[in-house]
């Protein structure tokens, strides 16, 4: 399994603007072939931060949802609002734990 993760950071102003465009979007991410789950998490000390998570069978799902018109849609309205750069990251899950 593949997960990326993408840390983006926004002007405060334009938080609410975000928040939109991932809650539209999210249902539309998962739709596509091979992901299994789309996450949102916020830094706690810098609340101007945000990570999304994205599970993937395999590179090739998310290659195909990275090259499609949705993402492209998606992308363009959400790179107008940041502050910084954003950083991604595509790591491999090797291990995975849970409570009882």
């Amino acid at each position: 399994m593949l997960i990326r993760i993408v840390k983006l950071t926004f002007k405060p102003e334009n938080i609410p603007s975000f928040e939109q465009i991932f809650e539209e979007s999210k249902e539309g991410i998962l739709a596509f072939e091979g992901c299994n789950l789309v996450e949102l998490y916020q830094d706690l000390k810098n609340p101007n931060v945000f990570f999304t998570y994205s599970f993937w069978e395999k590179e090739s799902d998310l290659e195909n949802y990275r090259n499609s018109d949705f993402f492209k849609g998606v992308w363009g309205n959400t790179k107008k609002l940041f502050a910084q750069k954003p950083e991604a990251w595509s790591v491999l899950k090797l291990h995975s734990s849970k409570t009882k």
